[in-house]
């Protein structure tokens, strides 16, 4: 018999599907490095590269050499080497603050209720100066004032809309990243400037450039209404009319004119009522944003609204917010009822209106703050 051939018995085992393999005079071959891999069997599948064994199995088993490597092949090796390295640039460490790990809005805003920002509360003006018939038109007619107890609040709020947005600090990362996968269903983090923040409505690549007027607070609204589920339902159906063939804006810069209209209105003691009644402020202030911002959708979905509307919407709904805030707050309490029993939608069925209109970058938008009077022209809020 042949010293390299084997017999094959045991027709049970065939039967069986089982074959054995017998060799009288040599052991199997590659005995070693089975025993190799036996012992490593356990490893887990993310570690196998840092033991070589993926490059051993593919390179070096029986000698075989890959001739052609596609590029398929050369992007998933890069892919499968950048697993350990995926990172965002928030300078964060490991433990501190897990790059993907989400934050909630009370996180957040334990961040800011913690940290030193006396430099900032040095800027703001808690109300509006009013002198002569105006002061006293307000005292006799105007909204009651704030309760004692609750004015170290709204000067929170307020402070917090003076802090621009730090790429540097860990909590502020997360929060925009939070932002952006809530809002698009990503399940990886992104860069913390790039191009993927004018798909969200961003003017540019650095969302820090068009916190102008609102600073971070404008963030931790955006976050405050795609963190909570029944807001969240809310939030992606105006991300997806902003994104709309015909009615398209620019959802973040809209946003933030939004939260804009709530600094105006908390200052202007709009919301004091409200907040006395229920003994709280920041609550109150994040509901009204969320309220104006419905109230904001709706006008635009159903008059048909473009981008070129978009100052006069917003002076308007300016001008509504602050005599009416109890009704906003109300529509918004019936829409969100309806949404924890599957009853409400905001948009819709959406219908094309004619063809395709251009893209929002090729388009202008006009701020609460930037439209002077009488003006029919827009600028990109900046």
């Amino acid at each position: 018999m042949n010293e390299n051939s084997c017999s094959f018995h045991n027709e049970k085992g065939l039967r069986d599907g089982q074959v054995e393999s017998v060799c009288a005079a040599y052991p199997p071959p590659y005995d070693k490095d089975t025993s190799a891999l036996r012992a490593l069997r356990g490893i887990p599948i993310s570690e196998l590269k840092n033991h070589g064994i993926l490059r051993a199995l593919t390179a070096e088993a029986n000698g075989w050499e890959p001739r052609v490597v596609s590029a398929e092949v050369l992007r998933a090796q890069e892919e499968w080497e950048a697993v350990d390295n995926i990172r965002t640039e928030t300078g964060s460490q490991a433990s501190a603050d897990q790059p993907g790990q989400l934050i909630s809005f009370n996180e957040a805003l334990q961040h800011f209720q913690t940290v030193d920002l006396s430099s900032f509360k040095k800027r703001i003006q808690p109300t509006i100066r009013r002198t002569g018939l105006a002061a006293l038109r307000h005292c006799l007619f105007g909204p009651p004032k704030l309760h004692q107890g609750l004015r170290e609040e709204r000067d929170l709020v307020l402070t917090i809309a003076q802090c621009g947005l730090d790429s540097q600090d860990p909590v502020h990362g997360r929060v925009l990243q939070t932002i952006y996968k809530k809002l698009t269903g990503s399940k990886f983090d992104c860069a913390l400037h790039g191009d993927h923040w004018e798909d969200l409505g961003f003017q540019g690549a650095n969302p820090a450039t068009d916190l102008r007027g609102a600073g971070f607070l404008a963030l931790l609204h955006l976050l405050y209404l795609v963190m909570d589920s029944k807001t969240l339902l809310m939030a992606q159906e105006i991300f997806r009319l902003s994104r709309h063939h015909i009615q398209q804006f620019p959802f973040c810069l809209m946003s933030v004119n939004i939260t804009r209209i709530a600094i105006q209105a908390l200052r202007e003691e709009c919301l004091s009522r409200e907040c006395n009644r229920q003994q709280k402020v920041i609550p109150v202030v994040n509901s009204f944003y969320a309220a104006t911002f419905l109230r904001l959708a709706h006008v635009w979905r159903t008059q048909r609204k473009t981008i070129a509307d978009s100052g006069f919407v917003l002076k308007d709904l300016e001008v509504l917010a602050k005599k009416s805030p109890r009704r906003l707050l109300k529509t918004l309490e019936i829409y969100l009822a309806g949404v924890s029993k599957g009853q409400s939608s905001l948009l819709g069925a959406q219908k094309c209106f004619g063809p395709q209109a251009p893209h929002s970058k090729d388009l202008t938008f006009t701020g609460v703050c930037d439209l002077p009077p009488h003006s029919s022209e827009g600028t990109w809020l900046i």
